[in-house]
């Protein structure tokens, strides 16, 4: 399998992404730049997190306009698997790939720590192979990750099985005190409609490597291997 991680100018969490996938799970790497049109034949993209052309304007907004962003954007329509998580779930949104938007944390502040989430639903390939009933601890780290989307459209997202994950406590509950950023419904990761374009907040990448302590991250880059081959 062959993974194209995407560079913009202020990411900083794509060797993150590129040593997970590349050293952890044994998969090819390609770098995409943002200023690049070739994308190289690869499986899958992927967007990491960061700060993509130094959040000016509103986080995302101007990488969305990245000569390479045509070319996920054409990917993404054909079927083409991708994932963007925090600065790169920020894009997706800003593209249309997938719907809502994120806002600025209800605290107004930038957000770093270790945090919980469970799976919405198993009928993903980032949720297949993860337990209902567990709470994985996942790092954030954003200032604008408070997820939204009009009532209609979170109706039909619950409808089509395309919300991923929930902020929860350490135990898998619900509360509004485990929501870190004030995100409706407690929503920190959202999918497309067709299942083929995903987004979450929290950052897998950072859990993935024994080293840390916590791999819990290494098992959504697992199932999403599973479904992909």
């Amino acid at each position: 399998m062959k993974f194209g991680v995407v560079i913009f100018p202020g990411s900083n969490c794509d060797e993150d992404m590129v040593y997970v996938l590349k050293e952890i799970l044994n998969q090819k790497v390609a770098r995409l730049w943002h200023k690049d049109t070739d994308l190289q034949n690869v499986d899958a993209i992927v967007l990491p997190g960061g700060f993509s052309f130094g959040d000016y304007l509103r986080s995302g907004a101007i990488a969305r306009y990245s000569p390479i962003m045509e070319e996920v954007i054409k990917f993404a329509n054909n079927g083409g698997f991708v994932f963007g998580v925090c600065n790169g779930f920020q894009i997706l949104c800003e593209t249309g790939l997938l719907p809502g938007a994120l806002l600025h944390n209800d605290n107004q502040k930038f957000i770093c720590k270790n945090i919980h989430i469970k799976p919405a639903n198993h009928e993903t390939a980032i949720t297949a192979l993860l337990k209902s009933d567990e709470a994985l601890k996942i790092p954030i780290a954003h200032g604008e990750g408070k997820y939204f989307a009009d009532k209609e459209t979170i109706k039909k997202m619950r409808e089509n099985k395309q919300i991923l994950f929930h902020y929860c406590d350490e135990k898998g509950n619900l509360t509004k005190d485990a929501n870190p950023n004030g995100s409706i419904e407690n929503i920190a990761g959202i999918c497309n409609k067709g299942k083929n374009v995903y987004g979450m907040m929290p950052h897998p990448e950072r859990a993935a490597d024994d080293e840390l302590g916590n791999t819990d991250g290494r098992l959504i880059f697992e199932s999403i291997l599973a479904y992909l081959k």
